[in-house]
């Protein structure tokens, strides 16, 4: 270790220490768990003090506040940089330009930081599921000497959801993850599915009275979606999904898109990470996420991606809302005024209400968690442990 990154250690082990004394639910930088040798807040508690207080009437001074566990490791950001520092990064400025989304800050040193860290976590992963499959194979190997070894015992696509808000930076984040993890030479196809793709055309919706529910769980195919999901993690050779068009705000007919038994399959959505409903006979089905061999759940503060979709909002109507053949170009014609007091009422009326009824519940699922900071950058990565 470095002198300077010891120096660095041994600052954020007092700067931990002081924020632990003030916050009960904190973790090291490192990650590891400090329930066991943290100092416990607590008031003084005096025996002689208490029965007095009793006697007088007044409540015995409060226990020792026992820190709840945590099932996330937790980093900063600049501790989790380091588990890919010999690691050269394969993208350039001018992949990150294309990659970023509208309004997203991400940059070259994000990417270094948090998501090429990342990439190597998973390409571990991948590895080691790898290496599981073979052990299976081996395992079916008295079998395949009578002729009786399964046959579907090829190995299927590793699956990665993401998840998170409208305006979070989820698509941001699954296409540099596409980008990051087809440089690895041992997983150079890489696949990325939008579940926007299996959201009702919108003259179902209207027939379904679902008109101002886009986005929710119940605006979705979810059974067509569960079929392609199940065919792709069943090893079919070629499965197809729907396309969305953003600039028709609909579903394109006759168009799909071609996923070919990729070595990772990304699929990124608002609720990816939802639990199965239970049936009208009060089973429970699969959900989604029961295919995913890792999750990753893009974290802010709600009124931090408010501001960002309403700043979003204003740039898509000096933009791509210009466009005539655009759904949204009547939005066009609005002042600034008029197109930030609609994109809040928006806000607060459908995007907002799916975040908490939906979307933020699922956070708790996921495999790994990145919280960003106001102005969008990465702050915090939190890992669950295994």
């Amino acid at each position: 270790m470095s002198g300077i990154l010891r120096s660095r250690v041994k600052k954020r082990g007092i700067d931990s220490l002081e924020g632990h004394l003030g916050e009960p639910n904190v973790t090291s930088t490192f990650g590891r768990d400090m329930t066991h040798d943290t100092i416990v807040p607590m008031s003084h508690v005096d025996p002689l003090l208490d029965r007095a207080r009793r006697l007088a009437g007044l409540k015995p001074g409060r226990k020792p506040e026992v820190e709840p566990t945590s099932p996330f490791w937790e980093f900063d950001r600049d501790v989790w940089g380091t588990l890919a520092q010999a690691t050269p990064l394969p993208l350039k400025q001018r992949d990150i330009e294309r990659l970023r989304g509208l309004g997203d800050r991400i940059n070259l040193d994000e990417v270094a930081q948090v998501y090429l860290p990342l990439s190597r976590l998973l390409n571990l992963y991948v590895s080691a599921r790898r290496a599981k499959h073979d052990m299976t194979r081996e395992f079916f190997s008295p079998l395949h000497e009578i002729g009786l070894e399964p046959q579907e015992a090829k190995r299927t696509p590793f699956v990665i959801g993401v998840a998170g808000s409208v305006a979070v930076g989820k698509s941001t984040t699954a296409r540099v993850l596409r980008e990051l993890l087809a440089r690895w030479p041992d997983t150079p196809r890489v696949e990325l599915i939008t579940t926007d793709g299996f959201l009702y055309p919108n003259a179902e919706l209207e027939r379904r009275r679902l008109g101002g529910r886009k986005g929710f769980p119940e605006s979705y195919d979810r059974r067509k979606l569960l079929r392609f999901i199940s065919a792709v993690k069943s090893g079919s050779p070629e499965v197809r999904a729907p396309v969305y068009s953003h600039h028709t705000y609909d579903i394109v007919p006759g168009a799909e898109v071609v996923v070919r038994s990729p070595d990772v399959l990304i699929v990124e959505g608002l609720n990816v990470l939802q639990p199965a409903r239970p049936r009208s006979d009060g089973t429970l089905g699969l959900s989604i996420s029961d295919y995913f061999d890792f999750s990753v759940y893009v974290d802010a503060r709600s009124r931090d991606i408010r501001q960002w979709y309403i700043s979003r909002f204003l740039k898509l109507k000096h933009g791509a809302f210009q466009d005539t053949d655009s759904y949204f170009h009547r939005y066009s014609k609005l002042d600034d005024e008029e197109a930030v007091t609609l994109a809040t009422e928006i806000w607060d009326s459908i995007n907002f209400p799916n975040l908490r009824e939906n979307v933020q519940p699922s956070r708790g699922r996921a495999d790994l968690v990145l919280h960003k900071s106001d102005d969008h950058t990465i702050r915090k990565v939190q890992l669950r442990k295994l």
